[in-house]
């Protein structure tokens, strides 16, 4: 798969609320930092990651995630995002950045 058909596959198991489906698009550690700090957020990387995620799609029935716009350069996937039904009736906007190895993403960066 391309580095944009796996960003695609993980957004669709996001907005499904498919944990196991999600976290196969993740490497198993996955560091997830602060952009442009590079700051690790500690409460969404490696193990943390798992359990942020399956709270939030218990906690979010009705989450979803539209793609506003996407630039795809070589291994780089950005996404920027509209974000509705986050933790019941949150709208957010989110912008991330994907590192896309050969299988899995590799490493996110969300602007903060």
């Amino acid at each position: 798969m391309s580095p944009e058909e796996i960003v695609d596959g993980q957004l669709a198991a996001y907005n499904a609320r498919d944990l196991r489906r999600f976290l196969g698009f993740y490497a198993e550690d996955v560091p997830v930092l602060a952009f442009p700090s590079g700051e690790v957020l500690a409460d969404r990387s490696g193990p943390a990651f798992r359990e942020r995620y399956a709270a939030l799609f218990a906690a979010s029935p009705d989450l979803h995630a539209e793609l506003v716009s996407r630039v795809v350069h070589g291994r780089l996937v950005i996404d920027q995002e509209r974000v509705t039904g986050f933790m019941g009736d949150e709208e957010r906007a989110a912008v991330a950045l994907y590192e896309v190895g050969p299988e899995r993403i590799e490493k996110v960066w969300f602007a903060v």
